[in-house]
């Protein structure tokens, strides 16, 4: 399954045209609210040199990139916790997400409407981080009197311990604060994780600013805004142009580099957001390579060789015997696989072994 990420904003502020770019889609991104009335999904590749590299020294039949999911939701309104506007069938989109991608205009544009009348980035930000907080309340809410008469009248351990854990969480929301502004433990962090709540999950501020700003995104001060909010949250801001995204979707992959060069960004949104993500979700990546298929695949930071064996199938993980492991700076380096093996950097890792961002394995299982 490809990670995924909720693209969420108030109306009009270039969710859809951001979607469009970076899926190289074309759902409606029309000038007025609720253009988007069903939740659009495109995946993409995750660009990655490593993967390019090895293509370039195996010539494999086929390559696959990592990839990435990112689902545009419709645009949310005060009171969409309540059902207003389009309401919770679109917060309940977001529950499905490993992270949010919140979209915040940081332009003047006389012709294009803001539904609440201003450009204004700190006051959009907590108008949808309140519905966020509200639709958790009303989740947390349920839960206690789901297991209130299971805690307090049959004296079970387990449901004392979430019944505990949800009043301190329904008292933080009710202060106007994150889920995720609560302390836990693991068990605890085990425990909340299965109810998906909103304020729970990483979130990339991305703020859609005009073209000739983005050289340059701190001499926007609604970027300036937005930057210094999301530090304090602990979160990161993006500085994008939803229009260039769009156009440089149109480009070959030498022309657009070309049109990134002569902007003086090097690099996409895309490829800034996803970057991110990888960072808020403690993700890396790991590569097999051959003359059948060079590949990328994605797994959280820590995780063990048989693990990351059972990212590609789990009879790799069941059967698991050892890796044979090298980096791809080895083979970036010597540029075959028997040359690694003659310098001595192959290795032979087993159970214990914790996967680093850029081995190149081969897993030798047995079922």
């Amino acid at each position: 399954m490809p990670l995924t990420a909720g693209i969420v904003g108030l109306p009009n502020v270039g969710k859809s045209t951001l979607f469009n770019a970076i899926t190289k889609s074309q759902v409606e991104a029309a000038n007025y609210p609720f253009a988007t009335i069903q939740p659009n999904v495109g995946v993409v590749e995750v660009p990655d040199e490593r993967v390019d590299r090895l293509r370039e020294l195996f010539h494999p039949k086929k390559t696959i990139y990592s990839t990435f999911e990112f689902t545009d939701i419709a645009g949310l309104v005060k009171g969409a916790s309540n059902g207003e506007g389009l309401g919770n069938q679109f917060l309940s989109n977001i529950r499905l997400t490993d992270a949010i991608c919140h979209v915040v205009r940081c332009f003047d544009d006389a012709d294009i409407t803001h539904v609440e009348g201003s450009v204004d980035p700190l006051r959009d930000i907590e108008i949808i981080n309140l519905e966020l907080i509200m639709a958790d309340l009303q989740t947390v809410e349920n839960r206690i009197t789901k297991i209130e008469r299971k805690a307090k009248t049959n004296k079970d351990n387990e449901a004392l311990k979430e019944l505990a854990l949800m009043e301190r969480i329904k008292e933080t929301l009710n202060e106007g604060k994150s889920a995720r502004s609560v302390e836990m433990d693991e068990d605890e962090m085990a425990m909340v994780k299965a109810f998906s709540l909103l304020t729970m999950k990483p979130m990339i501020y991305i703020a859609n600013m005009a073209e000739e700003q983005l050289s340059d995104p701190d001499s926007n001060p609604y970027f300036l805004q937005v930057k210094q909010y999301a530090q304090a949250e602990h979160h990161l801001a993006i500085p994008i142009c939803a229009k260039i995204e769009e156009e440089l979707s149109q480009l070959e992959p030498e022309e657009k580099q070309e049109f990134l060069n002569e902007l003086g960004i090097g690099e996409s949104g895309l490829d800034r957001v996803v970057k991110a993500a990888y960072r808020i979700l403690d993700l890396c990546t790991f590569l097999t390579a051959g003359e059948d298929e060079c590949r990328a695949w994605t797994f959280h930071k820590g995780m063990k060789a048989p693990q990351c064996a059972g990212v590609i199938h789990s009879d790799f993980e069941k059967g698991f015997i050892r890796a044979e492991c090298y980096h791809f700076t080895d083979i970036d380096h010597y540029e075959n696989e028997q040359a690694i093996k003659e310098a001595g950097k192959l290795r032979l890792e087993g159970k214990d072994y914790v996967v680093q961002d850029g081995d190149v394995l081969h897993f030798r299982f047995h079922v």
